[in-house]
């Protein structure tokens, strides 16, 4: 049994997509970043204390693995989460304009005694966009509820012409990176499953 620790409706279709069965479960978690804390830190952070919420609920059969997952956007020295009202997306918006920045995703998996973490970076460049073109998107509300305030795979995608890494780390979830650590406790893919040959 797969738990998936995320509200994320984007993590869903990409988990979905690449052929896994799950349900969702979810823990509200302060996403507010400690003194100090780096990116990445924060990142992997997040990812296990989503796991572990999800995990405290209990109730779920032994052999059930718990996958957490959280994104930040990097830009600079700049964390950028997901935005609070339509200034902060413009905000976010105007500085990651023209710039390359850094997508990092945490990703945790608990399953029985194993608790696998790690973080996804890929580096995303974005063409610079006038002030009247992101007030436009920023009024489409596709920023709102997105790390950095944008959508790879939504009408953003027009300024994004080079992507460095994984593409579906940007989106919400490196899939390659969670299908091994899931293959590792013994999860695969409804496909792949021995009980469907």
């Amino acid at each position: 049994m797969l738990v998936l620790a995320s509200a994320s409706p984007r993590r869903r279709d990409l988990l979905a997509q690449a052929g896994f069965h799950f349900v969702v479960h979810t823990v509200p978690v302060d996403e507010t970043p400690r003194t100090g804390e780096v990116a990445e830190a924060l990142a992997q952070r997040l990812a296990e204390e989503k796991a572990a919420a999800v995990a405290q609920l209990g109730g779920f059969p032994p052999d059930a693995a718990i996958l957490a997952a959280d994104t930040v956007v990097v830009c600079g020295d700049a964390i950028l989460g997901k935005p609070e009202d339509e200034h902060d997306a413009f905000r976010m918006l105007r500085m990651l304009s023209g710039r390359v920045h850094r997508v990092m995703t945490g990703v945790c998996v608990l399953a029985g005694a194993d608790r696998l973490v790690g973080v996804e970076t890929t580096k995303v460049t974005l063409a610079p966009i006038t002030d009247a073109e992101i007030s436009a998107y920023v009024r489409s509300r596709e920023p709102f509820g997105k790390a950095g305030g944008y959508a790879i795979q939504g009408m953003a995608s027009q300024w994004i012409p080079r992507v460095e890494g994984c593409y579906f780390n940007v989106v919400g979830l490196p899939l390659a990176r969670v299908a091994s650590m899931l293959r590792t406790v013994g999860v695969v893919p409804d496909f792949q499953s021995p009980q469907l040959g």
